[in-house]
């Protein structure tokens, strides 16, 4: 699959290694510029390019979005349109400044980008520790795999994005809608960097 990344922090990073390993084409990009990300891109050993933002729109099947969530404005809404997009960021209001609509919990960030971008929007890596992800994958069957929650309102887009965790590593956990599900696993809650089993997250979902 080719994978476009945007951003390439901790998380960004780290999934473009994870990607690279198991095959995929991978298409990295940040806020500074693909001159930024040589030296990142020489370092992962597989099928990678360091682009701008809106070249990885365009590159990927699937993009990856993993900014942080108070520049999502800046996202290529145009060349996302359409795409599946799996989105990462997390509302800190410290960070981000305030978002009345994320304050009195009337939406959630990832129904804002996917309104922004018109995209078909999976909220997922949203709720692990970067540093997890990186040292934590485990093949299936394994009693020490970490779940992922996953939200989306589109069936399809949810089941490749949980076909790539799977890949990656890890068990994928359907927490539903993005309307409903993205709440369970948002900064906040009960699962929000829990380190958690399938059987764990699904108890603790259902529960939310």
């Amino acid at each position: 699959m080719r994978i476009g990344l945007i951003g390439a922090g901790h998380i960004g990073s780290t999934l473009a290694r994870r990607f690279t390993d198991t095959g995929h084409e991978v298409a990295l990009s940040n806020s500074r510029g693909p001159e930024t990300l040589q030296e990142l891109v020489a370092s992962l050993g597989g099928p990678a390019r360091a682009v701008t933002p809106e070249e990885a729109a365009d590159f990927g099947d699937l993009v990856v979005v993993t900014i942080p969530y108070g520049r999502y404005r800046e996202l290529p809404a145009g060349a996302l349109r359409g795409k599946l997009v799996v989105d990462t960021c997390n509302y800190y209001p410290q960070r981000d400044g305030a978002d009345p609509e994320l304050d009195d919990d009337s939406t959630t960030s990832s129904e804002k980008i996917q309104d922004f971008t018109e995209a078909r929007v999976v909220k997922a890596f949203n709720a692990i520790y970067w540093y997890n992800l990186r040292d934590r994958a485990r093949p299936s069957g394994d009693p020490d795999r970490l779940a992922i929650p996953v939200s989306g309102d589109d069936e399809e887009a949810k089941s490749v994005v949980a076909a790539l965790i799977r890949e990656t590593g890890f068990e994928p956990v359907d927490a539903g809608s993005l309307a409903q599900g993205g709440r369970k696993h948002q900064p906040g809650s009960r699962v929000y960097t829990a380190e958690l089993s399938a059987d764990e997250a699904h108890s603790l979902l259902d529960a939310a």
